[in-house]
């Protein structure tokens, strides 16, 4: 019988829920991540799942690898300098133009486990109107790798700690972009990520924002998929490379530019944003000088 007649045959419409990822030479998990999604377990007459995949100029066959594998994915094309935050800015803004009921923000790094759509939205049909994020663990290790966060108080509330693993629903505060549910409502009051952000701190403006503006967050029970942490490797944080290097990359598009850790930290950190903003730059020379030092002083014992 047809869905018009839902007092009469008590039919129910499924929620549609499209799946927002970006892409950039990392075929094998991007493929991998794609099949998990195929294969959720999901009652048909309660969601409809649709995926949108930015590719940011991939290099090594992913948009031939996905349009062969995965052919009912819609897939946009970027010039490979999207980054992150420029990427699923792009994917979502198309997606908007749909009205899905549901935007899910996802890593192509993240291989969900086969229930976590249906609980995310049996969440959010709990949680109406509200934010549900979905904890992810690694392999090697039990904790949580990313997931929803709690700020600190309000001296250090950039602070961030990770919500820890539950069979409840639990509030956060903002969350990591891995794996999170966005009802239309509240895409249409808080808007897009922010253009202003590059690669980092899209997803955490994002949770912010839609905290301020009076929603809820929350950590759906369980864990939704298997993302590995990153490490840091290759990045300002890797004390492997040479000093000079780590500061170019710290002020680069995947550390803290300057420009845009000035927006978020002015928008997000309270009276005391000025001090925010400048201790990363001042304490990566500190502990620069302090390794130098250390570096250079002889070993105990020799001459």
């Amino acid at each position: 019988q047809s869905c018009r007649y839902v007092t009469l045959h008590n039919c129910k419409m499924p929620k549609t829920v499209c799946a927002i990822i970006a892409c950039h030479n990392r075929r094998a998990k991007t493929i991998a991540c794609l099949d998990a999604l195929k294969h959720q377990a999901i009652a048909q007459h309660d969601v409809s799942l649709h995926a949108l995949l930015v590719d940011d100029g991939s290099t090594d066959g992913t948009a031939n690898a996905v349009k062969s594998q995965f052919p009912d994915v819609e897939i946009i094309s970027g010039d490979g300098g999207l980054y992150w935050n420029g990427a699923m800015r792009l994917a979502l803004e198309h997606a908007m133009r749909r009205s899905f009921d549901y935007y899910l923000l996802l890593n192509d790094d993240t291989a969900l486990s086969p229930h976590a759509v249906q609980t995310l939205v049996t969440t959010a049909s709990d949680k109406p109107n509200a934010i549900i994020v979905g904890a992810t663990r690694g392999n090697a290790q039990g904790g949580i790798s990313y997931g929803g966060l709690i700020r600190g108080p309000w001296w250090i509330p950039l602070r961030m700690s990770k919500v820890p693993l539950s069979d409840q629903a639990q509030r956060c505060d903002t969350f990591n972009a891995n794996c999170a549910l966005i009802p239309k409502a509240v895409i249409d009051m808080v808007g897009n990520l922010d253009a202003t952000f590059t690669h980092a701190m899209g997803d955490f403006d994002l949770g912010l924002r839609a905290r301020r503006l009076g929603y809820a967050l929350w950590v759906a029970p369980g864990v939704a998929g298997e993302c590995e942490p990153n490490l840091g490797t290759g990045l300002w944080t890797d004390k492997s490379l040479p000093l000079s290097t780590r500061w170019q990359r710290l002020k680069g598009p995947k550390g803290l530019p300057p420009k845009e850790w000035f927006v978020f930290t002015r928008r997000h950190s309270g009276p005391f944003w000025l001090l925010y903003w400048l201790n990363p730059y001042v304490k990566f020379w500190l502990k620069g000088m302090m390794e130098a030092l250390t570096t250079r002083q002889p070993a105990r014992g020799t001459r």
